[in-house]
This record gives structure tokens, C-alpha cells and sequence, in this order.
């Protein structure tokens, strides 16, 4: 897809690149997202690769840095994006906007608690749970938890998903994995350099 776009457009603006990318490519590497999402730091820069080659594209960009590419375009990661997906699909099975039946099964942590002991996170935190193996460790259910439990009140507690995804994208706006993939975000309010 990118060759075709590099071959059918000779000298593409910014604005216009940004449409084709996401029309065409990162749809493609976001495919199944909620089903598939890597772990190990050598495929999550394969896909990363894949988007910093494509911003290279446009004339105006290949010697800019690729986080700074990425704000100048107003393009978000793809791990970013990724974290983004994750906690919106554990929003809404948290708030039941799937079937009981046929939804994913999370435990609650504070729910028995009193709420003298709800100190951090908030008041729909997920129970950490212990994994001997990398299939459930790296499982959906394991990997939100401590992602989702650092999110405040104010975000996790909206009325409809379109309220949780601004509120969500605005207590996000400052991490610096919106930009760049290298700065991982730990899931405990901090981030750490991978």
C-alpha cells in the first residue's frame, strides 16, 4: 500500500498523507487489534517501522526526527493507538455494553472493600492476578489491568463511550508515548524508557 501510494503520488501534502495513511495502511495494521496485540519489543518496532517509513514519504519530513513527524501530522503511535483500543473494549465490558454471557470475565478488586481503602486508582479497579506463563500472562485480561486501574475516576466512571474516550484522550495528552513508541507506558501512572 505504500508503494502505490508513493507511486500514484508524487508530491503529497501533509494533510492529504494523512488521509491515505489512515484510510489505506493503518487500517491494515491495526486489523484485529483487540484479538492480537504484540508484546515483544521486536514486533511492536515491525509495525512502528511500517508507519515511520510512510511519514518519511512526505517531502517536506524524511530528516525530521519520527516522534517529531508524528506531531506535526497529529498521528499517534500505533502502541499508543493500541492502549487507546484496549481501554475502550475494557470500558465497555466493564460498563456492560456487551452481553454478559458472552463477555470476557473481570474480577473487581475494591468492590468488597470499604471505601476508607480505595486510596489510588479508582473505584472500578481490576484484580492483578498471578501467571506462571506467558499465554495468560500476555493475555487481554492481564495486560489491561494495571493499565486500566491507573486511570482516575473522572475517566473510568463517564456515562457513554464517546464521554470515556475524550476523557481518556485528555488525561493522556501529556504521556509521551502519544509520540514516541520507545517510551513505554507501565500502567502505574509513569513511564519508563524500554
Amino acid at each position: 500500500m505504500l508503494w502505490l501510494i508513493k507511486r500514484n503520488f508524487t508530491d503529497i501534502g501533509a494533510e492529504a498523507f494523512v488521509t491515505l495513511y489512515k484510510h489505506l495502511i493503518r487500517s491494515h495494521l491495526e486489523y484485529n487489534n483487540s484479538v492480537w496485540s504484540p508484546h515483544k519489543k521486536s514486533d511492536i518496532e515491525k509495525l512502528e517501522r511500517v508507519q515511520k517509513r510512510a511519514t518519511k514519504m512526505i517531502p517536506s519530513m524524511p530528516k525530521i526526527s519520527y516522534p517529531d513527524r508524528l506531531r506535526k501530522l497529529k498521528l499517534p503511535t500505533l502502541m499508543y493507538r493500541r492502549a487507546r483500543g484496549d481501554m475502550i473494549e475494557t470500558y465497555k465490558l466493564l460498563s456492560g455494553k456487551y452481553d454478559d454471557q458472552a463477555s470476557l470475565q473481570l474480577k473487581s478488586k475494591i468492590s468488597s472493600l470499604p471505601s476508607d481503602y480505595k486510596t489510588r486508582g479508582n473505584s472500578r479497579k481490576l484484580e492483578v492476578r498471578r501467571c506462571r506463563y506467558d499465554l495468560r500472562k500476555y493475555s487481554f485480561s492481564n495486560c489491561i489491568t494495571n493499565m486500566w486501574n491507573s486511570l482516575p475516576d473522572s475517566v473510568v466512571l463517564a456515562d457513554t463511550v464517546n464521554q470515556f474516550k475524550n476523557r481518556l484522550d485528555k488525561h493522556w495528552a501529556n504521556y509521551a508515548f502519544l509520540y514516541d513508541y520507545l517510551v513505554n507506558y507501565n500502567g502505574t501512572g509513569s513511564l519508563f524508557v524500554v
